[in-house]
């Protein structure tokens, strides 16, 4: 299928790397994810300034020079100006600070709170667990466990193989 048509179907995606356009502006990346409601820029734009306030403050620095959380910042504001009904977020706290991550991890919360479904694949699975309703742990490519973030993250097996000792803690 193609990206247009996904984004017709209400399908956001954030991939995990190269997912600004560098030499564009902040407020011109999420122009970029208006492209097929433009007329609805002004009100996207609003709802996602105040998601990620720096963006609307610094809206017309350069992408390129953000860095790897504010980039991050940006490329969901851009999946969110389109008004998804799903959102797809592959690895969104890879390469940043645990400060960083936690804010992301903050704001995807708040962003499935309004009514988006958040599909995320994340390697940070003990982060991940607290905030997920439902969590599917994979090995090699299979489901090998799923339940509650809450259930995953309390279950042995679940902590022996994936989550380490620190999660008994």
């Amino acid at each position: 299928m193609r990206a247009d048509q996904l984004v017709a179907k209400g399908i956001g995606f954030v991939p995990q790397s190269n997912n600004v356009f560098p030499s564009l502006t902040i407020e011109e990346n999420l122009q970029m994810g208006a492209f097929q409601s433009p007329a609805k820029f002004s009100e996207r734009f609003d709802f996602v300034t105040d998601l990620f306030p720096t963006l609307g403050t610094r809206r017309k620095q350069r992408a390129g020079s953000l860095s790897g959380g504010e980039r991050q910042m940006v490329a969901m504001g851009r999946a969110l100006m389109m008004n998804p009904s799903v959102l797809l977020l592959d690895e969104p706290s890879a390469g940043l600070s645990p400060a960083l991550q936690d804010e992301v991890f903050v704001r995807v919360r708040e962003i499935n709170k309004i009514g988006v479904t958040v599909i995320m694949v994340e390697q940070n699975a003990r982060r991940c667990l607290q905030i997920v309703d439902r969590g599917y742990v994979l090995d090699q490519g299979k489901n090998a466990y799923e339940g509650t973030g809450k259930s995953l993250s309390t279950d042995p097996k679940v902590i022996e193989l994936y989550l380490g000792t620190l999660a008994k803690k």
